[in-house]
This record gives C-alpha cells, sequence and structure tokens, in this order.
C-alpha cells in the first residue's frame, strides 16, 4: 500500500453478517433444552431471539400471575407450539390453528414479497428446513404435527392440548369469557394476520401478549399489525425486534 493511501474498510455486510452469527448462538446458549432440541430436530423456522422471546414473555406472564390460555395461528410443524405446550402451567392450555397444507394465497393488500414467496410455494419449488420436504407439500401434515408432540411426551388430547384444522375464519372462534395470555401469530399474509388479530383481542387479557412473528418479513403483516395498533389504544407495541411484541395494558 502507497503511503497515504486510504485504508480499506470492510464491508458492512461482512460485518452484519458474523455479528448476527453471534447473536444467534448468544441466544441459543439462552434457551432451554427443550427449545435447543426443537431446533435440533428441525421443527421450527423460528430463530434461537424468536424462540426466547416465547419463553421469556412465558416466564413473565406466570410471575406476574397473568390469566389465560397460550394459541398459535399458524403451527407448521409445530415446533413452536411444543415448546409453549410444554412450558403450561396447570391451569393453562394450548390451542393450535392451522389449515395443515399449503397455506391459503396472500391477498390483494400483500406485497410483491408475499405474492413472489407465494407462487415458489405453488409451483412446488419450496424447500424445507435444512433441505427436507417443505411441510405444507405433506399430505397427512396434522398427523405428522401431533407425532412430533408425541416425541416430545406431549399429547394432542383436545383438553389441555389441542389442534384445529381449517381457515381461521372457521376455527379461530373463541367462546365467550375465553382467557388468552399469549397468541403466536405467524400466518404470514395481511388478511390473516387482521382477523387474527380482531378475534384474539376481545380475549386477551390484561398484562397478556400477541407476538408477531413475520411482522418484518412481509409488509402485509406489518400493515396490518401497524393499522390495527393504531384503533387500539389499550395495546403497546413492545419491541419490533426480533418480532413485534404487542402487550395489552388495561
Amino acid at each position: 500500500m502507497q503511503s497515504g493511501s486510504p485504508a480499506v474498510q470492510p464491508s458492512p455486510f461482512r460485518l452484519r453478517r458474523p455479528l448476527r452469527r453471534l447473536r444467534t448462538m448468544a441466544a441459543k446458549l439462552l434457551l432451554s433444552a427443550r427449545a435447543r432440541s426443537v431446533i435440533k430436530n428441525r421443527l421450527t423456522y423460528l430463530a434461537p431471539q424468536r424462540l426466547r422471546v416465547l419463553e421469556r414473555c412465558v416466564k413473565r406472564l406466570d410471575q406476574e400471575g397473568i390469566p389465560g390460555n397460550f394459541i398459535e395461528c399458524g403451527v407448521a410443524l409445530g415446533g413452536s407450539a411444543i415448546l409453549l405446550s410444554s412450558l403450561l402451567s396447570p391451569q393453562r392450555s394450548f390451542h393450535g390453528y392451522d389449515v395443515f397444507e399449503t397455506i391459503p394465497a396472500p391477498g390483494p393488500k400483500d406485497g410483491p414479497d408475499a405474492h413472489k414467496r407465494y407462487q415458489v410455494i405453488k409451483t412446488g419449488a419450496s424447500t424445507g428446513i435444512g433441505g427436507e420436504q417443505y411441510y405444507g407439500y405433506l399430505p397427512n401434515l396434522r398427523d405428522v404435527v401431533v407425532g412430533n408432540f408425541s416425541k416430545f411426551g406431549l399429547t394432542v388430547d383436545n383438553q389441555r392440548i389441542s389442534l384445529h384444522r381449517g381457515l381461521f375464519e372457521d376455527t379461530l372462534q373463541l367462546a365467550a369469557g375465553t382467557q388468552i395470555a399469549l397468541a403466536h401469530i405467524d400466518c404470514d399474509w395481511h388478511d390473516p394476520v387482521r382477523l387474527c388479530l380482531e378475534r384474539i383481542y376481545e380475549h386477551l387479557a390484561v398484562g397478556g401478549y400477541m407476538i408477531l412473528d413475520d411482522y418484518n418479513d412481509y409488509r402485509g403483516c406489518r400493515a396490518a399489525t401497524d393499522g390495527f395498533l393504531a384503533e387500539k389504544s389499550d395495546l403497546v407495541l413492545v419491541t419490533t425486534t426480533p418480532n413485534a411484541l404487542i402487550r395489552r395494558v388495561a
């Protein structure tokens, strides 16, 4: 290098990648053995940071005595559902909602990102975790998920742990008096996210959480979430990283 030549600065993109890996490794070390096992068995698309959010929320709910059940909208292979079910205190139950097949198409309120992703899925070109078969192509997905629960010593008995098959507009019908302490909403597109927010909100306990997994991944999810929050003064957006965490404060 000639004297006076400017030093070559590393690209910020090259720096971000190892930093991201370090954060992921650190988050993984803080996870429970059950969460790490879910990752090892390739049952979740959630990064360790996002699984960590679930575990921290459950811990706080239990510490503060916030009443209500846990629900998940968008179960996939069942990884995060297994984690939440394993964290149930005796008075809580878990309900998972999913079509248990290839997900429905995005709508007009979704952006090009969602439609591009759906075309990959629709054409059969999507790959699953670690290069395995994409879960949405499995003809018996619900049975696979039930089997995954069983491998972790959990029984889908339709009492303490239930899995509801079908579109959210048909299955996410919460009875009067139902209380929700935590809702993990992982359903990608604008319209299902908005529907889940609307139906869960009425039953969300004060102090309860809603977690929007795709807030930073699909603009339709972000738009649905931001629009809903603008209408509700008793909901607080606690953070948007690594996903959107909402808490009911009144």
